[in-house]
């Protein structure tokens, strides 16, 4: 029996987010330890291969201030072997993407991606390694959701479709039949439960290995085993790293053997690799002056535990912007984005850096006219089996907004705005964010035909963040507390914070 061994360290949604943090006295995190682990692996034995799966992009100071150009150099120091697109790839546009791919030292691939004019793919599918005698086929694939961020761009976008991923897969792992390829693993960026219902539909003949996954932001304990198929993901924001150990038999292209290892990257594992380290500090040191002035304080910490309830920091950012644009004009109910809050921690001391970096998707609000049956049929959409998933759309609410929903018989019990129950056939004027707006079907799954005037909607702002950057710099000592604005009865426990 011919065996080989293969390790492959990985990470995901990795969003700009390279700093460690202080916790109990002990660093833990960031990218330039991870950097460390990796080149420390690579050093001790010749068969490691590193991967990302999706999501490089948008989540930190450091890479929006430079659009994705400063992640691209501080992560060509890793030297990636390969990585796929995740959602967040699109957010500065496509042809900016086009131009950070030119940026990156390392392949990235995408197999879904396609241009409609010609049929052909965005970016490159695939890629085969050969490493300690070992061939190995990785094929990208993205979520739908990439197509969903395009839509800022709206000339290209029209030209850009997302191809079902499982037909990529079988077309591309056909056409390489007669190659003997030992080993094929899927870097996918879809979410951990969409992973297992991908690999429940390849063919076996097909011999799928691993798929590495991104998009849940998932720490497993353990790795999902589907259809013959190993599944796993390494969390996000360069908390943890893969460690994948594989025994490839040679003679029948199968693993023999794997061990698979979600690794927290603290001062345990390794010492910072000092070049990363040195990168970061530049950087740093550039953004210091622009970006950590005080703008506000809390009067404590406010949580965001979970996107898929009501937090205190949803709760707050949906009542400064109910404030801003009901001052403004008529407005019946601002819903902000869930997804769109990415600490789970925030203050109480709040500079423009942590404001940014809590909230950094700025994106334009615009004022739709929705009818009260429409927005039933979209808090109920919200609140869908789909949810336990943690990637839905959720959404926060101003204090004047009342939602009970029963998870067990699928009811909305109660809909209340401003102390009246939500009459079907009234219009709303309804804040939401640009990417909300645009995607308004996959979010609430309302048919924007269903909305008087959709396409001339009124812009309220440019900026969502300028709105809550202004009214924090007049505001001190905020609060806010979960007050009952989103119940959800018979909550199975991946609900519970």
């Amino acid at each position: 029996m011919n065996l080989k061994k293969l390790t492959i360290l990985h990470s995901n949604d990795i969003h700009g987010d390279f700093l460690a943090e202080m916790k109990d006295g002990h660093s833990v995190g960031g990218i330039a330890r991870m950097s460390g682990y990796i080149k420390a692996q690579r050093q001790a034995q010749n068969n490691v291969l590193y991967v990302i799966a999706g999501d490089m992009l948008r989540g930190s100071i450091i890479d929006e201030e430079f659009k994705g150009i400063s992640t691209m150099e501080i992560i060509n120091h890793l030297e990636p072997d390969i990585a796929t697109l995740g959602n967040h790839e699109t957010d500065y546009g496509l042809a900016h993407l086009l131009f950070l791919e030119k940026c990156a030292t390392f392949p990235i691939i995408t197999a879904n991606i396609y241009i409609t004019i010609n049929g052909l793919r965005l970016f490159r599918s695939h890629k085969i390694i050969h490493i300690n005698g070992i061939k190995v086929l990785f094929i990208g694939i993205v979520t739908d959701e990439a197509l969903a961020n395009t839509k800022k761009d709206q000339f290209l976008s029209k030209f850009i479709t997302i191809e079902d991923a499982v037909t990529e897969i079988g077309q591309i792992i056909n056409s390489y039949r007669g190659y003997d390829i030992d080993c094929t693993v899927l870097v996918t960026h879809i979410g951990f439960l969409e992973d297992q219902e991908l690999a429940a539909r390849l063919d076996p003949v097909w011999k799928v290995d691993v798929i590495i996954g991104g998009h849940s932001h998932t720490f497993p304990q353990t790795p999902a085993f589907v259809n013959g198929v190993l599944i796993v993901q390494a969390g996000c924001e360069c908390r943890a790293i893969g460690r994948l150990d594989l025994t490839v038999n040679l003679d029948s292209n199968t693993l023999f053997e794997y061990k698979w290892q979600l690794l927290d990257v603290n001062e345990q594992l390794c010492e910072k690799d000092p070049v990363v380290d040195d990168l970061l500090n530049h950087y740093q040191a550039l953004l210091s002056e622009k970006y950590d002035r005080i703008i506000t304080n809390f009067d404590r910490t406010l949580t965001h535990p979970l996107r898929q309830m009501e937090t205190e920091m949803g709760n707050l950012i949906a009542d400064v912007l109910s404030c801003v644009i009901e001052s403004r004009g008529e407005c019946d109910l601002v819903m902000v984005g869930s997804g769109s809050i990415r600490k789970k921690e925030v203050g109480p001391v709040i500079s423009l850096r942590a404001l940014i970096e809590t909230l950094p998707f700025s994106d334009r609000i615009v004022l739709a006219n929705i009818y009260g049956r429409d927005l039933i049929k979209g808090i109920k959409f919200m609140c869908r089996d789909d949810i336990l998933s943690g990637h839905t759309e959720f959404y926060q609410v101003p204090h004047y907004v009342h939602i009970v929903y029963d998870f067990a018989s699928k009811e909305l019990l109660t809909f209340t705005i401003k102390g009246k129950p939500v009459e079907p056939d009234r219009r709303y004027t309804v804040a939401l964010q640009g990417f909300h707006f645009d995607n308004i079907k996959m979010c609430l799954d309302i048919d924007p035909e269903n909305i008087p005037n959709y396409t001339a909607s009124q812009l309220f702002a440019t900026s969502d963040n300028d709105l809550i950057q202004e009214y924090f710099s007049t505001h001190h000592q905020m609060t806010s507390r979960i007050d009952g604005r989103i119940t959800i009865l018979n909550r199975p426990p991946q609900l519970t914070s």
